[in-house]
């Protein structure tokens, strides 16, 4: 009797792949946050601007990791099919209804609004906006803005949410999942703080003590439009990309961003409870059936 052998069975790309599977989800994290740091550790201490030179050189290969992370590892995990699927959500607007364009379009605005309101009226700040009007006569700056606002949220939601939370939420339920990608994503932008001049073209001057909340609780938020657009990659990179813009168009106070959390957690602990609400009422509903 004869034995046939499958050589590729064994390939370095296969036993990738089978490392890639048994590891998931947590490969994600591995690769996302180990690249990103391997790439930047030189900055904080170079004393010089995170946007000149090699800094930004680093600061670009580094941050390229979300993007790195996601399209490797859908590769790795589900092959060319998975990665086409990233980028059939990244462009198919027939995802996205027109009421959910609606509330992704008007949701920042609206809710940075009802904020500054709540300030004044709380007395948190008698200035809660100072309009940045000289951006949109700036050319390169409002180019810039729009970079920060689009592009990179772009990397970012590709690997984050298209992704690694479709692989959380195979394991976790979607608060869960939500909570573990917006902490590990805290966790990247951690350093931002000390990239020598990297908010120096921003009215953006974040703490950490209320930014990792806020990104955790921004996360929930993303992962509400995300679940709701049929897991539209574009759908939640608007969303992030508006949020980052109307802000610095806007203006935001810093004495406003530590009060803001309290309006994203309120918003996110909607979310939550009817998250709960509908796997009590699916789990019922199931039940019943059975």
């Amino acid at each position: 009797m004869t034995t046939t052998t499958h050589p590729h069975r064994h390939s370095p790309r296969s036993r990738l792949a089978a490392a890639a599977r048994r590891a998931t989800p947590w490969a994600f994290p591995v690769v996302y946050l180990g690249w990103a740091y391997l790439w930047w550790s030189p900055i904080p201490g170079s004393g010089t601007s995170v946007w000149t030179g090699s800094n930004l050189i680093l600061f670009l290969v580094g941050g390229a990791s979300p993007l790195l992370a996601g399209v490797t590892l859908a590769w790795l995990t589900g092959g060319a099919e998975r990665v086409r699927d990233l980028g059939r959500r990244l462009v198919d607007v027939r995802r996205i209804s027109a009421t959910w364009w609606l509330v992704i379009l008007a949701f920042w605005l609206l809710f940075d609004l009802v904020m500054g309101g709540a300030a004044v009226l709380l007395g948190v700040t008698d200035r809660p906006f100072q309009v940045a009007r000289d951006v949109l006569t700036a050319p390169a700056t409002l180019a810039f803005q729009l970079v920060l606002a689009f592009v990179f949220p772009a990397v970012e939601e590709i690997g984050l949410r298209g992704y690694w939370f479709d692989r959380l939420h195979e394991r976790f339920s979607i608060t869960v999942a939500g909570l573990i990608n917006g902490g590990t994503w805290a966790v990247w932008h951690a350093p931002f703080v000390v990239f020598p001049g990297y908010y120096a073209n921003t009215t953006f001057d974040p703490d950490l003590s209320w930014w990792m909340p806020l990104i955790v609780l921004d996360t929930l938020l993303f992962v509400w439009v995300y679940t709701s657009t049929n897991r539209s990659i574009l759908a939640v990179l608007v969303f992030h990309g508006l949020m980052n813009l109307t802000g610095e168009l806007l203006g935001i106070s810093p004495a406003m961003y530590p009060f803001v959390v309290v309006g994203h957690a309120v918003a996110a602990s909607v979310l939550v409870v009817s998250w709960h609400r509908g796997r009590r009422t699916a789990a019922l509903c199931q039940a019943t059936r059975v």
